[in-house]
């Protein structure tokens, strides 16, 4: 079986967004497709708010190396100001030293064929290309949405640090993913060298065994309770558009109501 390691700042017991689930689910999924994970991850303390009971999702087979961070905001301010300079590419920039250590150390020890990262937090592919340069490991970066567009990040040195680090991504990774195809076209639009055959598109979706205790039994159309509301939270931004993107699973809303939802 292959392996990969995961660099990914988002995962168990991290509780402030549902970020963690797509690196959660590659975990589960990925030894199906004839690839072993292994985590690097932070310790939990960067996280503001966290779900021991989310360590029960972690599958079994899959290594989790949790490395020394800190909330520079929350751990580094005095009376709410801190340096700059400790939270550039994002505030969470701590967990680099102790993740390229450890992620060297894993990938001289044993042969892995690939290093995934994912964004939303900067770092994390920061640590991914420091790995790869380092050791020469095929680099995939899950970019999910884009890095970076003209007014994000709105803080100037942030924007030329994220957009230096997105340059970098572009040229160094074997493979580049990506939550939505409007963001594929906006990055071959953005760097004409940049090959289709590197774009990968990965949509977000959802596990439908995460659900399968929740169903209750069909319910006649005669119950008071035969009928519910459907509703959709979504963020909006330049590059994700409702009426081209297919956020809901259509098909997967006909078959529930088939079964008694309406």
């Amino acid at each position: 079986m292959k392996k990969v390691l995961i660099v990914a700042y988002h995962f168990p017991p991290q509780a402030e967004s549902s970020g963690y689930l797509r690196s959660l689910k590659f975990c589960r999924y990925l030894p199906e497709e004839g690839w072993q994970p292994r985590v690097l991850t932070v310790h939990p303390r960067a996280y503001e708010r966290t779900d021991s009971s989310q360590l029960n999702e972690i599958p079994a087979s899959v290594h989790v190396d949790r490395v020394f961070a800190l909330d520079t905001r929350r751990h580094l301010a005095f009376r709410d100001h801190y340096p700059r300079a400790l939270a550039l590419p994002d505030r969470w920039v701590s967990w680099c030293f102790g993740a390229i250590l450890s992620g060297y150390r894993t990938l001289r020890r044993e042969k892995y064929d690939v290093i995934l990262t994912t964004f939303p937090i900067a770092s994390a592919v920061l640590i991914g290309w420091i790995l790869h340069r380092l050791t020469g490991t095929p680099w995939v970066a899950d970019f999910r949405d884009s890095m970076t567009e003209p007014d994000y990040p709105r803080d100037r040195s942030t924007w030329r640090v994220y957009r230096w680090l997105e340059q970098t991504t572009v040229r160094d990774a074997s493979r580049l993913i990506f939550t939505a195809s409007s963001a594929v076209r906006m990055y071959l639009e953005r760097y004409p060298d940049l090959s289709p055959d590197r774009c990968s598109l990965i949509l977000n979706g959802y596990d439908e065994e995460d659900f399968r205790n929740l169903l209750p039994a069909p319910l006649s159309l005669a119950s008071p309770y035969a009928s519910c509301t459907w509703v959709c939270y979504i963020q909006l931004n330049a590059t994700r558009n409702p009426f081209s993107e297919p956020f809901l699973n259509c098909k997967e809303m006909e078959r529930l109501m088939l079964r008694g939802f309406r």
